[in-house]
Protein backbone atom coordinates (compact mmCIF):
# COMPACT_ATOMS: atom_id res chain seq x y z
CA UNK A 1 0.00 0.00 0.00
CA UNK A 2 1.05 3.56 -0.65
CA UNK A 3 1.13 5.98 2.26
CA UNK A 4 -1.57 8.65 2.07
CA UNK A 5 -0.69 12.29 1.72
CA UNK A 6 -0.69 14.06 5.10
CA UNK A 7 -2.35 17.42 4.48
CA UNK A 8 -2.02 20.22 7.04
CA UNK A 9 -3.61 23.67 7.30
CA UNK A 10 -1.42 26.73 6.70
CA UNK A 11 -2.96 29.97 7.92
CA UNK A 12 0.31 31.87 7.47
CA UNK A 13 3.78 31.52 6.01
CA UNK A 14 5.13 30.51 9.43
CA UNK A 15 2.51 27.79 9.79
CA UNK A 16 3.31 26.52 6.31
CA UNK A 17 6.99 26.18 7.22
CA UNK A 18 6.08 24.61 10.57
CA UNK A 19 3.85 22.01 8.92
CA UNK A 20 6.60 20.91 6.55
CA UNK A 21 9.21 20.89 9.32
CA UNK A 22 7.11 18.42 11.31
CA UNK A 23 6.27 16.02 8.51
CA UNK A 24 3.41 17.29 6.35
CA UNK A 25 3.43 16.21 2.71
CA UNK A 26 1.26 19.11 1.63
CA UNK A 27 -0.62 22.12 2.98
CA UNK A 28 -3.74 23.99 1.97
CA UNK A 29 -3.83 27.75 2.24
CA UNK A 30 -5.86 30.71 1.09
CA UNK A 31 -5.50 34.42 0.61
CA UNK A 32 -8.21 36.67 2.11
CA UNK A 33 -9.76 37.57 -1.23
CA UNK A 34 -11.49 34.39 -2.39
CA UNK A 35 -11.24 31.60 0.19
CA UNK A 36 -13.34 30.61 3.19
CA UNK A 37 -10.94 32.36 5.53
CA UNK A 38 -11.81 36.05 5.41
CA UNK A 39 -9.28 36.72 8.19
CA UNK A 40 -6.44 34.94 6.41
CA UNK A 41 -2.98 36.27 7.26
CA UNK A 42 -1.49 35.00 4.04
CA UNK A 43 -0.92 37.85 1.56
CA UNK A 44 -0.16 36.93 -2.02
CA UNK A 45 3.53 37.85 -1.75
CA UNK A 46 4.05 35.49 1.18
CA UNK A 47 1.98 32.80 -0.54
CA UNK A 48 4.36 33.01 -3.49
CA UNK A 49 7.31 32.56 -1.12
CA UNK A 50 5.55 29.66 0.60
CA UNK A 51 4.89 27.79 -2.63
CA UNK A 52 8.49 28.30 -3.75
CA UNK A 53 9.66 27.03 -0.34
CA UNK A 54 7.40 23.97 -0.58
CA UNK A 55 8.56 23.06 -4.07
CA UNK A 56 12.21 23.27 -3.01
CA UNK A 57 11.37 20.60 -0.41
CA UNK A 58 9.43 18.49 -2.88
CA UNK A 59 6.18 19.32 -1.04
CA UNK A 60 2.84 20.61 -2.32
CA UNK A 61 0.57 23.60 -1.70
CA UNK A 62 -3.13 23.64 -2.59
CA UNK A 63 -4.80 27.03 -2.92
CA UNK A 64 -8.32 27.40 -1.52
CA UNK A 65 -10.94 29.06 -3.70
CA UNK A 66 -13.83 27.40 -1.95
CA UNK A 67 -16.39 30.11 -1.29
CA UNK A 68 -19.85 30.10 -2.84
CA UNK A 69 -19.80 32.95 -5.30
CA UNK A 70 -22.02 35.99 -5.58
CA UNK A 71 -22.00 38.33 -8.55
CA UNK A 72 -19.40 40.51 -6.85
CA UNK A 73 -17.10 37.50 -6.62
CA UNK A 74 -17.50 36.70 -10.30
CA UNK A 75 -16.21 40.19 -11.10
CA UNK A 76 -13.07 39.54 -9.02
CA UNK A 77 -12.47 36.07 -10.36
CA UNK A 78 -10.66 37.19 -13.51
CA UNK A 79 -7.95 38.91 -11.49
CA UNK A 80 -7.74 36.04 -9.03
CA UNK A 81 -7.17 33.58 -11.87
CA UNK A 82 -4.20 35.72 -12.87
CA UNK A 83 -2.94 35.37 -9.30
CA UNK A 84 -3.31 31.58 -9.49
CA UNK A 85 -1.29 31.50 -12.70
CA UNK A 86 1.41 33.62 -11.05
CA UNK A 87 1.53 31.45 -7.92
CA UNK A 88 1.37 28.12 -9.77
CA UNK A 89 0.07 26.01 -6.85
CA UNK A 90 -0.22 22.23 -7.04
CA UNK A 91 -3.99 22.41 -7.12
CA UNK A 92 -7.00 24.61 -6.42
CA UNK A 93 -9.73 23.65 -3.93
CA UNK A 94 -13.21 24.74 -5.09
CA UNK A 95 -16.80 24.10 -4.11
CA UNK A 96 -18.82 26.31 -6.47
CA UNK A 97 -19.61 24.65 -9.85
CA UNK A 98 -19.38 28.01 -11.59
CA UNK A 99 -15.90 28.66 -10.21
CA UNK A 100 -14.90 25.10 -11.12
CA UNK A 101 -15.98 25.65 -14.72
CA UNK A 102 -14.29 29.05 -14.92
CA UNK A 103 -10.94 27.91 -13.53
CA UNK A 104 -10.92 24.77 -15.66
CA UNK A 105 -11.44 26.87 -18.78
CA UNK A 106 -8.95 29.61 -17.90
CA UNK A 107 -6.20 27.37 -16.48
CA UNK A 108 -6.28 24.09 -18.42
CA UNK A 109 -4.37 21.37 -16.65
CA UNK A 110 -4.65 22.88 -13.17
CA UNK A 111 -5.63 20.07 -10.76
CA UNK A 112 -9.03 20.89 -9.23
CA UNK A 113 -10.02 19.52 -5.83
CA UNK A 114 -13.64 19.55 -4.65
CA UNK A 115 -13.97 21.09 -1.18
CA UNK A 116 -15.85 19.63 1.77
CA UNK A 117 -18.13 22.65 1.35
CA UNK A 118 -19.56 20.95 -1.73
CA UNK A 119 -21.08 18.24 0.50
CA UNK A 120 -19.75 15.23 -1.39
CA UNK A 121 -21.38 12.31 0.43
CA UNK A 122 -22.08 9.64 -2.20
CA UNK A 123 -20.42 7.80 -5.06
CA UNK A 124 -22.93 9.45 -7.41
CA UNK A 125 -21.57 12.88 -6.51
CA UNK A 126 -17.95 11.75 -6.72
CA UNK A 127 -18.69 10.26 -10.15
CA UNK A 128 -20.30 13.55 -11.23
CA UNK A 129 -17.21 15.58 -10.31
CA UNK A 130 -14.86 12.99 -11.83
CA UNK A 131 -16.69 13.24 -15.14
CA UNK A 132 -16.30 17.01 -15.04
CA UNK A 133 -12.56 16.64 -14.64
CA UNK A 134 -11.93 16.92 -10.89
CA UNK A 135 -8.73 15.28 -9.68
CA UNK A 136 -9.79 14.84 -6.04
CA UNK A 137 -12.91 14.96 -3.89
CA UNK A 138 -12.87 15.82 -0.21
CA UNK A 139 -15.59 13.67 1.33
CA UNK A 140 -18.02 15.39 3.67
CA UNK A 141 -17.57 14.83 7.39
CA UNK A 142 -21.02 13.23 7.40
CA UNK A 143 -19.79 10.24 5.38
CA UNK A 144 -19.35 7.09 7.45
CA UNK A 145 -16.33 4.85 7.00
CA UNK A 146 -18.44 2.13 5.37
CA UNK A 147 -19.83 4.66 2.91
CA UNK A 148 -16.34 6.01 2.17
CA UNK A 149 -15.06 2.49 1.45
CA UNK A 150 -17.95 1.88 -0.94
CA UNK A 151 -17.25 5.19 -2.69
CA UNK A 152 -13.62 4.19 -3.11
CA UNK A 153 -14.58 0.82 -4.62
CA UNK A 154 -17.04 2.37 -7.06
CA UNK A 155 -15.05 5.43 -8.11
CA UNK A 156 -11.71 4.66 -9.69
CA UNK A 157 -9.70 7.33 -11.44
CA UNK A 158 -10.19 10.05 -8.84
CA UNK A 159 -8.39 10.65 -5.56
CA UNK A 160 -10.32 10.73 -2.28
CA UNK A 161 -9.54 12.82 0.78
CA UNK A 162 -11.03 12.55 4.27
CA UNK A 163 -10.85 14.72 7.37
CA UNK A 164 -9.18 13.00 10.31
CA UNK A 165 -8.79 15.81 12.84
CA UNK A 166 -10.16 19.24 13.72
CA UNK A 167 -13.19 21.28 14.65
CA UNK A 168 -16.66 20.00 13.82
CA UNK A 169 -19.43 22.31 12.71
CA UNK A 170 -22.93 21.94 14.13
CA UNK A 171 -24.31 22.39 10.62
CA UNK A 172 -24.04 20.09 7.64
CA UNK A 173 -20.44 20.47 6.43
CA UNK A 174 -20.41 24.12 7.33
CA UNK A 175 -23.70 25.06 5.64
CA UNK A 176 -24.69 27.42 8.42
CA UNK A 177 -26.92 30.50 8.51
CA UNK A 178 -26.62 31.22 12.25
CA UNK A 179 -23.56 33.45 11.98
CA UNK A 180 -25.11 35.60 9.26
CA UNK A 181 -28.36 35.87 11.21
CA UNK A 182 -26.81 36.70 14.59
CA UNK A 183 -23.65 38.60 13.65
CA UNK A 184 -24.06 39.58 9.99
CA UNK A 185 -21.03 37.40 9.18
CA UNK A 186 -21.58 34.69 6.59
CA UNK A 187 -20.04 31.30 7.30
CA UNK A 188 -20.33 30.51 3.60
CA UNK A 189 -18.31 33.58 2.69
CA UNK A 190 -15.47 32.86 5.10
CA UNK A 191 -16.44 35.08 8.04
CA UNK A 192 -18.06 32.69 10.54
CA UNK A 193 -18.55 34.14 14.04
CA UNK A 194 -18.85 30.61 15.52
CA UNK A 195 -22.28 31.30 16.98
CA UNK A 196 -22.65 27.60 17.78
CA UNK A 197 -19.92 27.97 20.43
CA UNK A 198 -21.70 30.79 22.29
CA UNK A 199 -23.34 30.34 25.67
CA UNK A 200 -27.14 30.54 25.52
CA UNK A 201 -29.51 31.16 28.40
CA UNK A 202 -32.49 28.95 27.88
CA UNK A 203 -35.63 27.49 29.36
CA UNK A 204 -37.68 25.72 26.77
CA UNK A 205 -40.50 23.20 26.96
CA UNK A 206 -41.41 21.06 23.94
CA UNK A 207 -44.60 19.07 23.44
CA UNK A 208 -44.56 16.59 20.57
CA UNK A 209 -47.75 16.52 18.52
CA UNK A 210 -48.59 12.85 19.09
CA UNK A 211 -47.61 12.86 22.79
CA UNK A 212 -49.88 15.44 24.42
CA UNK A 213 -49.04 16.11 28.03
CA UNK A 214 -45.50 14.73 27.74
CA UNK A 215 -43.19 17.71 28.12
CA UNK A 216 -39.53 17.71 27.10
CA UNK A 217 -37.65 20.34 29.07
CA UNK A 218 -34.44 22.05 28.04
CA UNK A 219 -33.17 24.24 30.84
CA UNK A 220 -29.94 26.02 31.67
CA UNK A 221 -28.04 24.70 34.71
CA UNK A 222 -25.01 25.99 36.64
CA UNK A 223 -22.75 25.16 33.71
CA UNK A 224 -24.71 27.25 31.22
CA UNK A 225 -26.29 25.99 28.03
CA UNK A 226 -24.19 25.04 25.01
CA UNK A 227 -26.81 23.17 23.03
CA UNK A 228 -25.03 23.60 19.68
CA UNK A 229 -21.45 22.83 20.71
CA UNK A 230 -19.81 19.87 18.99
CA UNK A 231 -16.71 18.13 20.27
CA UNK A 232 -13.67 18.10 17.98
CA UNK A 233 -13.10 15.39 15.41
CA UNK A 234 -10.25 12.96 16.06
CA UNK A 235 -10.03 9.74 14.04
CA UNK A 236 -6.75 8.57 15.53
CA UNK A 237 -8.56 5.65 17.27
CA UNK A 238 -9.72 4.52 13.81
CA UNK A 239 -6.60 5.40 11.84
CA UNK A 240 -5.53 1.80 11.24
CA UNK A 241 -8.81 1.11 9.43
CA UNK A 242 -8.46 4.28 7.38
CA UNK A 243 -4.90 3.48 6.38
CA UNK A 244 -5.70 -0.12 5.47
CA UNK A 245 -8.52 1.12 3.21
CA UNK A 246 -6.03 3.08 1.11
CA UNK A 247 -7.45 6.60 0.94
CA UNK A 248 -5.29 9.10 -0.91
CA UNK A 249 -5.16 12.06 1.46
CA UNK A 250 -5.75 12.65 5.18
CA UNK A 251 -6.75 16.20 6.03
CA UNK A 252 -6.40 18.14 9.26
CA UNK A 253 -8.62 21.16 9.88
CA UNK A 254 -7.39 24.39 11.44
CA UNK A 255 -6.07 27.32 9.39
CA UNK A 256 -6.89 29.63 12.32
CA UNK A 257 -5.15 27.43 14.89
CA UNK A 258 -1.72 28.12 16.46
CA UNK A 259 1.72 27.06 15.29
CA UNK A 260 1.75 24.58 18.18
CA UNK A 261 -1.42 22.96 16.83
CA UNK A 262 0.11 22.66 13.36
CA UNK A 263 3.37 21.21 14.69
CA UNK A 264 1.72 18.78 17.07
CA UNK A 265 -0.88 17.40 14.66
CA UNK A 266 1.75 17.06 11.93
CA UNK A 267 4.28 15.25 14.11
CA UNK A 268 1.77 12.92 15.76
CA UNK A 269 -0.08 11.92 12.60
CA UNK A 270 3.23 11.61 10.72
CA UNK A 271 4.57 9.28 13.41
CA UNK A 272 1.38 7.23 13.59
CA UNK A 273 1.20 6.77 9.82
CA UNK A 274 4.85 5.78 9.55
CA UNK A 275 4.55 3.39 12.49
CA UNK A 276 1.50 1.71 10.99
CA UNK A 277 3.23 1.06 7.68
CA UNK A 278 6.29 -0.26 9.51
CA UNK A 279 4.29 -2.71 11.67
CA UNK A 280 0.52 -2.68 11.01
CA UNK A 281 -0.25 -5.73 13.15
CA UNK A 282 1.12 -4.16 16.34
CA UNK A 283 -0.18 -0.61 15.77
CA UNK A 284 -2.21 0.90 18.64
CA UNK A 285 -3.56 4.45 18.99
CA UNK A 286 -2.99 4.99 22.73
CA UNK A 287 0.40 6.71 22.70
CA UNK A 288 -0.60 9.03 19.86
CA UNK A 289 -3.86 9.94 21.58
CA UNK A 290 -1.90 10.90 24.70
CA UNK A 291 -0.02 13.48 22.63
CA UNK A 292 -3.15 14.75 20.88
CA UNK A 293 -4.73 15.36 24.28
CA UNK A 294 -2.11 18.09 24.84
CA UNK A 295 -3.79 20.17 22.12
CA UNK A 296 -6.52 22.60 23.05
CA UNK A 297 -9.71 20.67 22.35
CA UNK A 298 -13.38 20.53 23.34
CA UNK A 299 -13.19 16.81 23.89
CA UNK A 300 -12.78 14.38 21.01
CA UNK A 301 -15.31 12.49 18.94
CA UNK A 302 -15.06 10.13 15.98
CA UNK A 303 -18.01 11.95 14.46
CA UNK A 304 -19.84 10.07 11.71
CA UNK A 305 -17.20 7.35 11.32
CA UNK A 306 -19.52 4.58 12.53
CA UNK A 307 -22.70 6.21 11.27
CA UNK A 308 -24.96 8.95 12.60
CA UNK A 309 -23.62 9.82 16.07
CA UNK A 310 -25.59 10.29 19.26
CA UNK A 311 -25.41 12.90 21.97
CA UNK A 312 -21.86 11.82 22.88
CA UNK A 313 -20.67 14.00 19.98
CA UNK A 314 -21.87 17.16 21.74
CA UNK A 315 -20.63 18.96 24.85
CA UNK A 316 -23.61 20.66 26.46
CA UNK A 317 -21.70 22.08 29.45
CA UNK A 318 -19.00 24.37 28.07
CA UNK A 319 -16.57 25.07 25.25
CA UNK A 320 -13.47 25.18 27.44
CA UNK A 321 -10.39 23.29 26.33
CA UNK A 322 -9.69 19.93 27.95
CA UNK A 323 -5.94 20.56 27.77
CA UNK A 324 -3.68 22.59 30.04
CA UNK A 325 -0.82 22.66 27.54
CA UNK A 326 -0.07 25.83 25.60
CA UNK A 327 2.40 27.16 23.06
CA UNK A 328 5.43 28.49 24.99
CA UNK A 329 7.40 29.81 22.07
CA UNK A 330 9.04 29.28 18.68
CA UNK A 331 12.77 28.88 18.04
CA UNK A 332 14.05 31.71 15.89
CA UNK A 333 17.78 31.03 16.13
CA UNK A 334 20.10 28.32 17.37
CA UNK A 335 23.77 29.16 17.75
CA UNK A 336 26.60 29.55 20.25
CA UNK A 337 24.92 27.25 22.80
CA UNK A 338 21.67 29.24 22.99
CA UNK A 339 18.16 28.96 21.59
CA UNK A 340 16.57 32.28 20.75
CA UNK A 341 12.84 31.84 21.31
CA UNK A 342 9.97 34.12 20.36
CA UNK A 343 7.71 33.96 23.40
CA UNK A 344 4.02 32.99 23.19
CA UNK A 345 3.08 32.58 26.88
CA UNK A 346 4.34 33.96 30.16
CA UNK A 347 7.36 32.04 31.50
CA UNK A 348 9.27 32.27 34.75
CA UNK A 349 12.47 30.89 36.22
CA UNK A 350 12.09 27.26 37.25
CA UNK A 351 9.35 26.49 34.70
CA UNK A 352 9.60 23.22 32.85
CA UNK A 353 9.07 23.51 29.12
CA UNK A 354 9.05 20.76 26.52
CA UNK A 355 10.76 21.23 23.18
CA UNK A 356 9.18 19.33 20.29
CA UNK A 357 12.05 18.39 18.05
CA UNK A 358 11.12 17.56 14.44
CA UNK A 359 13.92 14.95 14.53
CA UNK A 360 13.00 13.16 17.77
CA UNK A 361 9.47 12.15 18.69
CA UNK A 362 9.88 12.20 22.48
CA UNK A 363 9.63 15.77 23.82
CA UNK A 364 12.81 17.18 25.37
CA UNK A 365 12.19 18.68 28.82
CA UNK A 366 14.16 21.78 29.77
CA UNK A 367 14.06 23.60 33.12
CA UNK A 368 14.33 27.36 32.71
CA UNK A 369 17.10 28.07 35.18
CA UNK A 370 18.48 30.95 33.12
CA UNK A 371 16.31 33.23 30.99
CA UNK A 372 18.00 35.99 29.00
CA UNK A 373 15.85 38.84 27.72
CA UNK A 374 16.99 39.48 24.14
CA UNK A 375 16.05 43.16 24.38
CA UNK A 376 18.89 43.97 26.77
CA UNK A 377 20.69 40.66 27.32
CA UNK A 378 19.98 40.63 31.05
CA UNK A 379 19.03 37.63 33.17
CA UNK A 380 15.35 37.85 34.18
CA UNK A 381 13.18 35.89 36.58
CA UNK A 382 10.16 35.96 34.27
CA UNK A 383 9.19 37.12 30.81
CA UNK A 384 5.85 37.56 29.08
CA UNK A 385 4.64 38.37 25.55
CA UNK A 386 3.55 41.90 24.91
CA UNK A 387 5.96 43.51 22.53
CA UNK A 388 6.20 42.58 18.87
CA UNK A 389 8.40 39.50 18.38
CA UNK A 390 9.62 39.62 21.99
CA UNK A 391 12.29 36.97 22.45
CA UNK A 392 14.43 35.34 25.10
CA UNK A 393 17.44 33.05 25.11
CA UNK A 394 17.96 29.79 26.97
CA UNK A 395 21.20 27.78 27.08
CA UNK A 396 21.21 24.41 25.38
CA UNK A 397 23.78 21.62 25.39
CA UNK A 398 25.89 20.97 22.29
CA UNK A 399 24.55 17.41 22.18
CA UNK A 400 20.95 18.59 21.87
CA UNK A 401 21.50 21.70 19.75
CA UNK A 402 21.14 19.85 16.42
CA UNK A 403 17.63 18.71 17.41
CA UNK A 404 16.15 22.19 17.39
CA UNK A 405 16.19 24.04 14.03
CA UNK A 406 14.42 27.32 13.33
CA UNK A 407 10.63 27.14 13.89
CA UNK A 408 10.89 24.36 16.48
CA UNK A 409 7.97 24.64 18.93
CA UNK A 410 8.15 24.78 22.74
CA UNK A 411 5.16 24.00 24.97
CA UNK A 412 4.35 24.43 28.64
CA UNK A 413 1.74 22.97 30.96
CA UNK A 414 -0.11 25.78 32.71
Amino acid sequence: MKKPELLLPAGSLLKLKTAFLYGADAVYAGTPEMSLRAKSKFPVEEMEEGIRYAHELGKKVYLTLNLFSHNRDALRLENFVKTIKRLNPDGVIVSDPGIFQYVKKEIPGMPLHISTQANVCSWLTVDFWKNLGAELCVLGREVSFAEAVEIKKRCGGIRLEIFVHGAMCISYSGRCLMSAFMASRSANQGACAHSCRWKYKSKLVLEEELRPGEYLEMEEDEHGSYILNSKDLCLMPKLDKILSAGFDSLKIEGRNKSEYYVAQTARVYRKSIDDYFAAPASWKPDSYMKELETLQNRGYTTGFFDGIPGQETQDYKDTASRSQWRNAGIVKDNKDGFLTVEIKNKLKKGDKVEILSPYKYEPVEVVLNDIYDCENGSLVSEIAPGKTNQSFKIPISAKEAALFPENTILRIKL
